[in-house]
């Protein structure tokens, strides 16, 4: 079994903590800007956690991939060929989409993947 990848251990203990039977973490990011504190994948779900709750409360969301629309990469500018070197991205699950900032181009781009793979299976 592979180690998950993370940014921060304190999130990937709260991610693992939820863990259900059978799933594994694939990798835990955090997130910047105002909303999401982090992302987690499995290989079930996505976790993510929720900061935009009024009076600073806080949510541990868990979204199964049978469940998310659409995945886009997020850019102020439509440069050709640039909407994948963004680090920010986009979940759409129907009645709500959840945007996250990454640390970096990679870590997007590896959610992307991730969740790709998940909801065209």
């Amino acid at each position: 079994m592979t180690e998950p990848i993370f940014d921060k251990s304190e999130q990937l203990k709260q991610v693992q903590q939820a863990i259900l039977a059978g799933e594994t973490i694939i990798a835990v990011y955090d997130c910047i800007g105002a909303g999401t504190g982090f992302m987690g994948l499995t290989n079930l779900r996505l976790v993510i956690q929720d900061k935009s709750f009024v009076g600073s409360r806080t949510a541990i969301t868990s979204i199964p991939y049978k469940n998310v629309r659409s995945v886009s990469f997020l850019s102020n500018k439509s440069w050709a060929g640039h909407f994948f070197s963004s680090s920010s991205i986009a979940v759409d699950i129907g009645q709500q989409t959840y945007e996250a900032d990454f640390r970096g181009i990679e870590k997007a781009q590896h959610v992307h993947r991730v969740i790709l793979e998940q909801i065209t299976r």
